[in-house]
């Protein structure tokens, strides 16, 4: 059987939309960009500035920012990358907001994400319960891998 497959990132700054096309590109899968109902300025992501936007939502691991749309047809895909900045050690609180937002069960998510030094931390505890009835891999770091290496780790991990 050949598997229906999704690339799905939430990018704050570029980078991790950039590994995304990068991955979707080298495995011939459809792409979809998570977009949050309010985009973020360069302000919301100083993370040394506990009021901003995006320290505020880190700090209240149960907030879902609101998403632009809802229009993915996750019930079209049997697998779904599942890609992200890392934020805190985790994946940022809108892709909760994302997981929530749809029917993954039976479908197989794995995570991907960039960061600027950190991995992936208790990444997967954060998001398993936003998906029940899904099977959740384990991530992968995506910083500087090229197209080549990431088909590689996403045939093994298929």
């Amino acid at each position: 059987m050949n598997k229906k497959i999704l690339v799905a990132y939430f990018s704050a700054s570029g980078t991790t939309a950039l590994a995304a096309k990068s991955l979707a590109d080298s495995i011939g899968a459809d792409l979809y960009e998570i977009r949050p109902a309010v985009p973020y300025t360069n302000e919301d992501l100083d993370w040394t500035d506990k009021k901003s936007r995006s320290s505020v939502e880190m700090n209240n691991r149960s907030g879902r920012p609101a998403l632009a749309d809802a229009d993915a047809d996750i019930a079209a895909y049997d697998v779904v990358f599942l890609g992200f900045p890392i934020w805190w050690y985790v994946a940022p609180t809108i892709i909760n907001t994302f997981l929530e937002s749809y029917d993954f069960s039976g479908k197989t998510v794995i995570p991907f994400a960039t960061s600027g030094g950190s991995g992936m931390g208790k990444t997967n505890e954060g998001l398993e319960k936003s998906c029940p009835g899904a099977k959740l891999m384990a991530g992968k770091l995506l910083n500087g891998v090229s197209g080549m290496e990431m088909k590689t780790w996403a045939e093994s991990v298929l």
